[in-house]
């Protein structure tokens, strides 16, 4: 039977480390375009607590969203050992596409995959790129409609990179700016023979999107005053974070209980690292559902959940491919992942949209 088993992996991190006190100089503003009246060291102070960020990284100006995922797609190429003309699709998740240096505007014409092909210098003209816009579970997406792809026998190996520039459409005057991040990851899916329930084994994805669809958009600085970009991210985080914690950790049961599994048959849960707190909150929700006592959690979650959220920030469509990556080349020790070991991948985001994939890493060479 063929199963969709990932040959390859790839990230890449931005060298600029920016720490909490790049922020003590910011100006902050509330959503009636009013200064806050709190110190900056007091919300930076609150803002650490909550989210465990102590630094992020930055894109150098001079490159690009597309750059940085072609890197990523280029390290996953070589750790897969598959020649690039072999590839025959692009899916690249992303959010804004490459944003302009001057204008700071979205540029998505031509595609991101289609710009990643190029970079790579692909020539197969029956590579087909295709751009996977679904907010930060799209990377999740990408891998789910490439195991659709593959089972399908339309194709036989599929790169699916998730990458975003996220510091160049943050207002510096909102708070909430601080949780994002730049960075790309990337995975070569293959079609392989294998007789063993390997790979992808099952995922599902849902998409809530009545009041929902206002929780994470684009709008105008918070600073009344500010004309630098006309996009900036704007997230409701106490909406997120409520609808997070209700819609996740049940659909995550229901994933694992579609294929007879419990939730001690997991080696890793890899979460979108979007916020310390509320990653923790939907872990003890899953917890809970299987009827462990909160007692248990501390002592799981250092196990189960591998965190990058503290150094690196909320790279959106890049945190989980980046997450499986540092944790396959032993950069996450001493988080391991071994053959025979099935994982969990989740993430959340804009619309708002839910994934989850169950993956199982074969015993054995394919």
């Amino acid at each position: 039977m063929i199963r969709s088993i990932i040959t390859g992996t790839g990230h890449y991190l931005p060298n600029k480390i920016i720490k909490n006190d790049h922020f003590f100089k910011n100006k902050f503003y509330n959503k009636k375009g009013l200064k806050l009246d709190k110190s900056n060291e007091e919300i930076i102070k609150k803002f650490q607590k909550i989210t465990e960020i102590e630094e992020r990284r930055y894109l150098n100006q001079k490159l690009l969203n597309s750059d940085i995922a072609a890197i990523a797609a280029k390290r996953a190429l070589i750790n897969s050992k598959i020649y690039k003309e072999k590839i025959d699709y692009i899916i690249s998740a992303h959010n804004y596409g490459d944003i302009h240096p001057i204008s700071y505007q979205s540029d998505l014409m031509p595609s991101l995959a289609t710009r990643i092909k190029n970079k790579l210098q692909i020539k197969n003209k029956k590579c087909r790129p295709y751009d996977m816009i679904f907010g930060c579970p799209g990377w999740i997406e990408g891998m789910i409609l490439a195991d659709q792809l593959l089972r399908s026998k339309y194709a036989k190996n599929i790169l699916i990179t998730g990458s975003e520039t996220l510091s160049k459409v943050i207002d510096p005057h909102d708070r909430n700016s601080m949780i994002f991040s730049d960075g790309a990851g990337a995975v070569v899916l293959s079609a392989i023979e294998d007789s063993e329930k390997n790979g992808i084994i099952y995922c599902d994805t849902q998409c809530n999107n009545n009041d929902e669809i206002y929780y994470l958009t684009n709008g105008p600085s918070l600073n009344p005053n500010y004309k630098k970009s006309l996009i900036h991210i704007r997230m409701n985080g106490r909406r997120i974070y409520e609808y997070a914690l209700t819609e996740v950790p049940n659909m995550l049961k229901n994933i694992l209980d579609h294929e007879n599994l419990h939730l001690r048959d997991i080696k890793k849960i890899l979460i979108h690292q979007a916020n310390a707190k509320m990653d923790y909150a939907i872990l003890k929700r899953l917890l809970k559902l299987y009827n462990y006592s909160c007692a248990s959690f501390n002592k799981r979650i250092s196990k189960i959940m591998p965190m990058t959220i503290k150094k690196f920030g909320n790279s959106s469509v890049a945190t989980v491919p980046t997450l499986l990556d540092l944790i396959l080349q032993g950069k996450m020790l001493p988080h391991k992942i071994s053959p025979g070991d099935t994982i969990l991948m989740v993430s959340l985001g804009a619309g708002m949209n839910i994934n989850g994939m169950i993956y199982r890493f074969p015993k054995k060479s394919l």
